[in-house]
């Protein structure tokens, strides 16, 4: 079955999106982060297309998508998840699956928050929503909001080092992935969205009760994927998600930040097992 590769145009914002699977099996809407795109998603999405249908978008600044002036697109994990929440209506979705990782994580919880009776699970993998997955010192930073900070972060040398660190083999990865990452990070509106993210990422610290409410009433079916050597989100923050969804499964990976990168096919069966091939029946 083969990828189709799409674009949306979503409040004057062309959206690009990969799609591949049957519209009438159980959709997965895969949420990107920081620097990638919907490309981190393009082995999971082959080894899963027999058995759903995936979605995964760009957001604006990020992939193929358009990369908009601040008149036309404020950049904050609010106006994200508006915009990934309009995208969904304008093709169609109404009932999903959400896979988060990263910005997917704050992106993805707003849009489920608001609208819990679109959401049938959540497979979470490095998209942290606990003060406990965060580093003190990259708490602090966080909450400080610096714009000096943010901009270097906001660069090629870091992309790259969320690619190797704590990767098992790094020789062995795809460096299409960085690359096509730092061809993104190369386009000045581009960088500025990144950078208003950056800044604004404080903003989902304050969001965490709310998400946590969510979850503990809502009890959303979820599995946990998360690579144990990721520089940024610490393994304490997956284990978190298990005070508010004790039924959660949690699996850790001996891997980066970048788990799909080296252990998709180990996730892609995590994820066949958990929520069910097609023939068997989708259980939500």
């Amino acid at each position: 079955m083969r990828t189709a590769y799409r674009w949306a145009v979503v409040r004057g914002i062309k959206i690009f999106y990969r799609e591949v699977g049957d519209p009438a099996k159980p959709t997965i809407l895969l949420l990107h982060g920081f620097p990638s795109s919907s490309h981190m998603y393009r082995e999971l999405m082959d080894l899963l297309a027999g058995d759903f249908h995936l979605v995964a978008p760009d957001y604006p600044g990020s992939g193929f998508s358009d990369y908009p002036p601040v008149d036309r697109f404020m950049p904050s994990f609010a106006n994200l998840a508006d915009l990934m929440s309009e995208f969904t209506r304008q093709i169609g979705l109404t009932h999903f699956l959400l896979y988060m990782q990263d910005f997917g994580g704050p992106v993805g919880l707003r849009m489920a928050t608001e609208q819990p009776e679109q959401i049938n699970g959540l497979i979470v993998q490095n998209a942290n929503a606990y003060v406990e997955g965060i580093a003190a010192d990259q708490l602090t930073a966080i909450m400080a909001a610096q714009r000096q900070g943010a901009e270097q972060l906001v660069s090629r040398d870091f992309a790259l080092q969320l690619y190797k660190t704590g990767a098992r083999d790094f020789e062995a990865m795809d460096p299409t992935s960085w690359n096509v990452d730092a061809w993104v990070l190369d386009h000045a509106e581009a960088r500025r969205i990144q950078t208003e993210l950056m800044l604004d990422y404080r903003s989902n610290v304050a969001e965490y009760p709310r998400w946590h409410a969510y979850l503990r009433r809502n009890t959303p079916k979820t599995l946990i994927v998360w690579g144990r050597n990721d520089p940024v989100f610490l393994p304490s923050g997956a284990q978190a998600y298990l005070r508010d969804l004790p039924e959660a499964k949690l699996r850790f990976y001996d891997t980066g930040h970048f788990a799909l990168e080296e252990d998709a096919p180990a996730i892609a069966s995590e994820i066949l097992a958990f929520f069910g091939r097609s023939e068997r029946g989708f259980c939500s």
